[in-house]
C-alpha cells in the first residue's frame, strides 16, 4: 500500500503507515488470529496521535487489517471514514488451504501447527490459541454494530484468489453506510493496479471530507493525518 500512501501525501493529507507485530518490517511473532489485540494495537496509535493534536480524517486497512479497521469502528466509533480493502467476512473460509485437512483435530492434539510454504520452508505457527481468536471473530456482528455516521468503502479485486469477492458483498449487505466498489481483474495485491485503488480511495475519502467540511460550521484544522493499516491475512 506504499502507492497509495504516496497518493495521499501528494494530496496534502499525512499518511502513517505500520505493520502489525509479526507483520512486515514489525518485530514481533506473528499470530493468525489476534483480532482484537490488533485493534487495541490501532486504538492505541490513533491516541497517540490525537494526543499529538493530529485530526484523523480515515483509517484504511488491507487483508487482515480490513478485518481489524471495520472491527475498530465497531468498538469505538472515533474515526468517521474507514476503508476496508479485501478483507474476509467469512473467517472460517481458507483456514483449509492453509493449514490442510483435519487441522482442527491436528491443532488440538499438538497445539499447534507450523505453516510451510510450497518449497517446505517455515513460514510461521499457528497455535490453538490464535486459531481460536480467529474463529471466534463474529464479523458479521462487528458489521451490525457499525455506527450510521461511519461511513465504510469496501475495495475488492474481481481476480482476488486469496480472499474470494463474494465476501465484499457481505461487507455490504450488513454495515449500515456501505458504499462497495470492485475493481476488475484486479488481484490480491492490486499488483496491476496500484493507480486505480489510490484514485478509488482517495476519490471517497475527499467526497466524504468535503461532506463533513459542508455540514459543519466550524473551520476546519490545519493539519489532517490518513492513518493506514497493513497486515497479513
Amino acid at each position: 500500500m506504499v502507492n497509495l500512501a504516496a497518493a495521499l501525501e501528494n494530496e496534502g493529507t499525512s499518511a502513517f503507515r505500520f505493520d502489525f507485530a509479526g507483520n512486515g518490517e514489525s518485530e514481533g511473532s506473528f499470530q493468525y488470529g489476534n483480532y482484537r489485540r490488533e485493534a487495541d494495537d490501532l486504538r492505541a496509535v490513533i491516541q497517540h496521535f490525537h494526543r499529538k493534536k493530529y485530526v484523523i480524517t480515515a483509517i484504511v486497512g488491507h487483508s487482515k487489517g480490513g478485518n481489524v479497521v471495520l472491527l475498530y469502528a465497531s468498538m469505538f466509533n472515533d474515526v468517521s471514514i474507514i476503508v476496508n480493502i479485501s478483507g474476509r467476512f467469512n473467517l472460517e473460509r481458507g483456514i483449509e488451504g492453509r493449514l490442510g485437512k483435519d487441522y482442527l483435530q491436528r491443532i488440538k492434539q499438538n497445539g499447534f501447527i507450523d505453516v510451510r510454504n510450497k518449497r517446505g520452508i517455515f513460514e510461521y505457527r499457528v497455535t490453538e490459541e490464535s486459531l481460536m481468536d480467529r474463529l471466534s471473530t463474529d464479523t458479521h456482528a462487528a458489521c451490525l454494530m457499525i455506527q450510521q455516521n461511519c461511513r465504510v468503502l469496501t475495495i475488492h479485486g474481481s481476480k482476488d484468489k486469496i480472499v474470494p469477492v463474494e465476501d465484499a458483498l457481505e461487507f455490504a449487505k450488513f454495515i449500515p453506510n456501505h458504499k462497495l466498489h470492485i475493481i476488475q481483474g484486479a488481484d490480491h495485491e492490486y499488483t496491476s493496479h496500484q493507480d486505480e485503488l489510490a484514485a478509488v480511495v482517495l476519490d471517497f475519502i475527499r467526497e466524504q471530507f468535503h461532506q463533513d467540511r459542508d455540514a459543519s460550521t466550524r473551520s476546519l484544522p490545519p493539519t489532517k493525518l490518513d492513518r493506514s493499516v497493513n497486515s497479513r491475512l
